[in-house]
């Protein structure tokens, strides 16, 4: 989760939250679209997510389009690269002290 690479990632610990939450079978829900193929609300287990952060785990290719909903929202599942990434998240995260930790949760 080290924010060195070529995209920032948007707040940090809200998006290892995410990823987290997702796990290897939880998909994120993308309700409506837009012009650009993106939705206008993102939603996983009825929790809303920030479009900041489904827009830039799709544009990073960590979660991709499996299917819709009975309903049909688009589910987004983690990508081969997006359970990579969620595992380095995972490791980053536990190898902070509890400071470091805080920081990051205050200043994102």
């Amino acid at each position: 989760m080290d924010s060195r690479g070529k995209t920032p990632i948007p707040i940090r610990a809200e998006t290892l939250k995410v990823l987290r939450l997702m796990g290897n079978y939880a998909p994120i829900l993308m309700l409506g679209d837009d012009a650009e193929g993106y939705g206008t609300r993102w939603t996983i287990d009825g929790q809303p997510v920030q479009p900041a952060i489904a827009t830039y785990l799709m544009q990073s290719g960590y979660i991709a389009d499996s299917g819709t909903t009975e309903l049909g929202a688009r589910k987004l599942a983690l990508t081969e690269s997006g359970a990579e990434f969620r595992k380095a998240g995972l490791l980053w995260w536990n190898g902070l002290s509890l400071l470091q930790k805080l920081n990051i949760l205050i200043r994102g």
